[in-house]
């Protein structure tokens, strides 16, 4: 069982450079024509929106949301594969869709690590599941492995899943995913909680202070290229630089 000591030293080592540089870095990169054009302008309409500096503060909260998500989602997703690495020796593994695998009791587990339970549609879904099958199949012809000795998994950094059997797969969240890959230590999902925030207070503060200096840039740059000489936002230019056609499609009419 590995100590809970040894990951919140990694974590401490690591969420800097992993998580708030690279969230800083992100917004740092953003231009205007990044944000006009990956975002619906439709939700933004429907919620009233008529000042530049409220759209733009909307769309810029919307865009860095959906990325800390997913910079988030990485750094758990190392922290969970060195977890392993030093409780089970456990490693990154290049089969396709499968981030994790480890050995146990002769056991071989595959694990498709996920931020939380909910993360998938049903299309995605199935694609975890066939690479699940494929991954098995590969193993028992070329690694001689019996299928039966593979146990795949679908671990979620956090929730719960009370009926953790899915028939291809188990689907272990929260408490049941940490326990299996530190090798027993039912703790560990508490306490890697402390040093995740151990210096938020301080990185939320330099992250405002970037995101308010890039609000006011956007907003003046967007006042000059969407609004109208009355100030008002001009919708049909901006929904016609977000959706017009770029490509040669022609619907017979």
């Amino acid at each position: 069982m590995i100590n809970s000591q040894i990951i919140s030293s990694f974590i401490e080592s690591y969420i800097d450079d992993k998580f708030h540089k690279k969230k800083e870095d992100k917004i740092k990169k953003l231009k205007l024509s990044d944000i006009t054009k990956r975002k619906n302008p439709y939700l933004f309409k429907a919620k009233g929106l008529t000042s530049a500096s409220d759209l733009i503060k909307s769309i810029m909260e919307a865009t860095v949301s959906s990325g800390e998500e997913t910079i988030f989602g990485n750094f758990m997703e190392m922290v969970a594969i060195f977890t392993c690495s030093q409780a089970l020796e456990g490693r990154k593994s290049s089969a396709v869709g499968i981030d994790l695998e480890f050995e146990k009791n002769n056991i071989k587990y595959l694990v498709s690590i996920k931020s939380g339970p909910n993360w998938g549609n049903s299309s995605q879904i199935k694609k975890m599941k066939d690479n699940f099958i494929k991954a098995k199949k590969i193993l028992g012809t070329s690694g001689g492995m019996n299928s039966r000795a593979i146990t795949c998994i679908e671990g979620c950094c956090y929730g719960y899943d009370s009926n953790p059997e899915k028939g291809t797969h188990l689907k272990l969240c929260g408490q049941d995913f940490w326990t299996l890959i530190s090798d027993g230590n039912e703790r560990l999902y508490k306490e890697i909680i402390e040093p995740i925030g151990k210096i938020a207070k301080e990185k939320n503060e330099k992250l405002i202070e970037i995101t308010n200096a890039k609000l006011n840039l956007f907003t003046a740059e967007f006042i000059t290229d969407y609004c109208n000489e009355d100030g008002s936002i001009n919708w049909d230019l901006l929904v016609h630089n977000n959706s017009s056609s770029r490509s040669n499609f022609s619907s017979g009419t």
